[in-house]
């Protein structure tokens, strides 16, 4: 997904030139049947998120999306067509993992097969504007899942960096169940990837592009690439942490369940866990019961509710932590190009960073109270040794 520069804290305000226009682009919060996130290695010469994992996405095309929204519209900042369509072909030009139905059909009659060779021709026609998406597909008898995208906030770049873009991002859950032949490579021998206990619920296994823009796809836990996160061996930018915080509250891969065993009785030692299918199903009800809630203000003072659909995130700096150094970057904010719109962000949290030149590091999602109040006891107890020190001279 597009956005910020390396090493440069969102709002920093160096001229009061007019902050570059915003470029339109998309992207997939994608969840595997096991409810993993993929997530790709971008390339270390990427002029945006330069050795970043990232959600899978980019540019809106007009040759391959159809018509782009203009700037000057309300529709470049909002959910479309092209935003939708963008997203699934950017998902599959970096993954090969197609979200695509048979034309006509519902996405519970299956995805669209596609076999292996023709696949991989597919992403570099697309890649190379050689075909157009939506024709490639027809051309198989299929056509974009567009309607199982779940509109998940929007993210607009800060003034400061010289590329900027207004992001939708999109919430997208893989079928629990899934014909094997619908999303692993052919060449792949299905008894490489099932697991005996999981009644088949099976992994996509998603491929890098060749390293054009990234080295590496993989799906894994929300948690696990947080915690990859805190201990410095992957790069996060804050949307991407944000996003997976939120998630990783309702998403846990599952361990797979100890085969059966029987006490002298007969009677089975352990209790019966339901399938994995149903837990992972639970966990997926929870997650939508969350984003179909009306959560946080907007402001303190409104409390205008926004629901997770509507969103608008531009994150700007609001100081710098007198404990650790870190800047504290407030998420309410809808940035210059939807001022006085009435829409707005997350009021209720804030995310901490350290912009390094390699990147951001010490990223975390905390309550903005939380860390207001942090700071005026630090504020607080700086004050009232500065007065004890005053005292003490004052003896002398």
């Amino acid at each position: 997904m597009p956005g910020q520069e390396q090493g440069k804290a969102p709002g920093d305000k160096k001229s009061k030139k007019p902050p570059p226009p915003v470029r339109p682009s998309s992207s997939i919060l994608l969840l595997s049947p096991t409810n993993q996130v993929l997530l790709l290695h971008r390339v270390h010469t990427s002029s945006s998120f330069a050795s970043a994992h990232v959600f899978p996405g980019g540019n809106l095309s007009s040759f391959h999306d159809g018509s782009v929204p203009a700037a000057d519209t309300p529709a470049h900042h909002e959910d479309g067509p092209a935003y939708r369509l963008a997203a699934i072909r950017e998902t599959f030009e970096e993954s090969g993992i197609l979200l695509a139905k048979k034309s006509g059909q519902s996405r519970d009659q299956g995805l669209l097969h596609v076999p292996d060779d023709v696949r991989e021709a597919g992403r570099k026609e697309a890649h190379g504007n050689q075909a157009k998406f939506t024709e490639w597909l027809k051309d198989l008898g299929g056509e974009p899942d567009v309607e199982n995208l779940i509109p998940f906030t929007r993210w607009i770049t800060p003034p400061g960096p010289q590329k900027r873009f207004t992001t939708q991002m999109y919430l997208y859950m893989l079928p629990l169940s899934l014909p094997t032949s619908d999303i692993l490579p052919l060449s792949l021998p299905t008894s490489d990837i099932l697991h005996p206990d999981d009644n088949n619920i099976l992994p996509p296994i998603p491929t890098h592009d060749g390293g054009l823009e990234h080295t590496a796809a993989t799906f894994d836990d929300a948690h696990t690439w947080l915690a990859k996160a805190r201990a410095a061996e992957i790069i996060l930018f804050p949307p991407q942490l944000y996003l997976l915080h939120l998630v990783s509250a309702f998403l846990h891969h599952l361990p797979p369940r100890p085969r059966s065993s029987s006490s002298p009785s007969g009677s089975p030692e352990q209790p019966i866990r339901p399938s994995p299918e149903r837990s992972y199903q639970s966990q997926r009800d929870a997650l939508l019961a969350f984003l179909q809630r009306t959560p946080a203000a907007s402001s303190a003072s409104q409390q205008q509710q926004i629901p997770w659909s509507d969103k608008v995130m531009s994150p700007a700096m609001l100081f710098v932590r007198r404990r650790d150094g870190r800047i504290v970057l407030g998420l309410d904010k809808p940035g210059p190009e939807l001022k006085g719109s009435g829409r707005g962000g997350d009021w209720e949290r804030v995310v901490l960073v350290n912009f390094r030149k390699e990147g951001p590091r010490d990223v975390e999602v905390r309550l903005r109270e939380e860390v207001v109040r942090e700071e005026r006891e630090d504020e607080e107890e700086l004050e009232a040794g500065g007065a004890r020190e005053g005292e003490g001279g004052a003896k002398l």
